[in-house]
């Protein structure tokens, strides 16, 4: 099946009900698509929580991940602050 429907150039009454039929399912097929794709990016997490000595134990942190460092007994956020991302205390 073709990825978007081609429109015939004359439009005959016969083929008005086709034209129709082929929209509705490739309107179909891309809502099922996005509903997909909807579902797997909101599975997925949001940030990562960490339970670790210390933070410099983690090796690729991303921007919202958490740990709780049990070396300090804080908790810290991996944070943007201007053009510099590190881990901040929460508490």
């Amino acid at each position: 099946m073709a990825r978007y429907p081609t429109l015939p150039f004359a439009l005959h009454v016969e083929n008005i009900k086709e034209m129709y039929q082929e929209i509705q399912r490739w309107g179909s097929v891309l809502i099922s698509d996005l509903d997909s794709r909807d579902m797997e990016i909101d599975a997925r997490p949001s940030t990562n929580i960490y339970r670790v000595v210390t933070v410099t134990n983690i090796g690729r942190p991303r921007k919202g991940d958490i740990a709780y460092s049990a070396s300090t007994g804080k908790f810290k956020g991996y944070v943007s602050l201007g053009a510099e991302t590190s881990w901040q205390d929460l508490n």
